[in-house]
């Protein structure tokens, strides 16, 4: 457990899943406390705050929000990571709650039963969980936010990029597990691998694990060593692939947190999942006394997606130049990086 401006129980939970489907819109302004303290908000999570993914985009979304809200004294952030254990996520939910955070997010799939059952004894706390769309309104909840990302549209456009930079033409996919955002990341990077070169090979495996850097070390060996010249791959667990990558000469694309800084010579571009105007959003309406009942995506279009390019990695015109017609045609709906089977 650790905290930014206030400390809190804790506790440890697995890795995140994610439904496939959802609305959501969010606004850009912050909004100011409703009383006299700050806006407490806790996060809970089954990884580091500092993971390079999952985690760290909310967190980091959760920095910046504090940041425009003028600090610690207008909004605390505590947080309790490494939750693998979910009987403890849900413990360190409910203390949460008890103690008077005013919103509770419980960061991974895993964690909806536990939350569900904790946000029926605290009607006039906030709850979210992601990557989700169930608010529980069929269960007569009113408390409860949800929101996902569309990950294939980056995905498609990280396809797009690893295609024209691939000499061999052969692509290797590092997954974690096959579901949620990291099945669409990997389904739209196939796709615009594909659109681009139709013949070119994308070899995908699934570790079964969102963390295990080994797991994900081997699996980028065995890319390279069936010819593979560009990677990519999902979740906290991707760690261990950049480093493969990093000591081998290939190229990296990422997604959910910027991990330029892990292999600057090799990490492409990297989709960032940025959650600012999501969380903006639930605190004005926790703060008008609308606790929940909003489900939020993020996609290219309204800016909750993110295309980061490592500004130390010079991407060639014309390959920059497809990229951000990618970019354009998917935000104005001439290119769906999921089409029908």
């Amino acid at each position: 457990m650790a905290a930014c401006g206030a400390a809190t129980p804790a506790a440890p939970a697995s890795a995140p899943a994610a439904d496939t489907a959802a609305p959501a819109e969010a606004p850009t302004e912050a909004a100011a406390p409703a009383s006299d303290g700050p806006f407490k908000i806790a996060f809970v999570l089954p990884s580091p705050v500092t993971d390079l993914a999952w985690g760290q985009a909310m967190y980091d979304s959760l920095k910046s929000v504090q940041a425009e809200m003028g600090g610690e004294s207008a909004m605390e952030i505590a947080y309790s990571d490494n939750m693998f254990q979910v009987a403890d996520a849900a413990a360190a939910i409910r203390d949460y709650a008890a103690e008077g955070y005013d919103l509770v997010i419980a960061h991974g799939t895993q964690y909806g039963n536990s939350m569900f059952d904790v946000a029926k004894d605290f009607p006039e706390t906030s709850f979210a969980w992601g990557t989700a769309t169930d608010t529980g309104e069929s269960a007569g909840l009113k408390n409860v936010f949800a929101y996902e990302a569309n990950a294939q549209e980056g995905g498609y456009v990280n396809g797009v990029i690893a295609a024209l930079l691939s000499k061999s033409d052969v692509l290797g996919v590092v997954g974690p597990v096959e579901a949620g955002d990291a099945k669409l990341y990997i389904d739209g990077f196939v796709n615009g691998a594909k659109a681009t070169k139709p013949d070119i090979a994308v070899n995908v495996s699934y570790t079964g694990s969102f963390g295990d850097t080994a797991l994900a070390a081997e699996a980028a060996n065995t890319h390279i060593s069936a010819g593979a010249d560009v990677l990519t791959g999902s979740a906290q667990q991707v760690v261990g692939a950049i480093g493969v990558a990093k000591d081998k000469g290939v190229y990296w694309l990422g997604t959910q947190s910027d991990q330029s800084s892990l292999a600057p010579e090799v990490v492409v571009a990297t989709q960032v999942f940025d959650w600012v105007d999501v969380v903006k959003d639930m605190i004005a309406l926790h703060n008008s006394g609308t606790y929940g009942g909003k489900a939020y995506t993020l996609t290219l279009a309204n800016d909750g997606l993110k295309m980061v390019f490592n500004p130390g990695f010079t991407v060639p015109d014309d390959v920059m130049a497809a990229a951000e017609q990618a970019m354009q045609d998917i935000k104005d709906g001439k290119i769906d990086p999921l089409p029908a089977q």
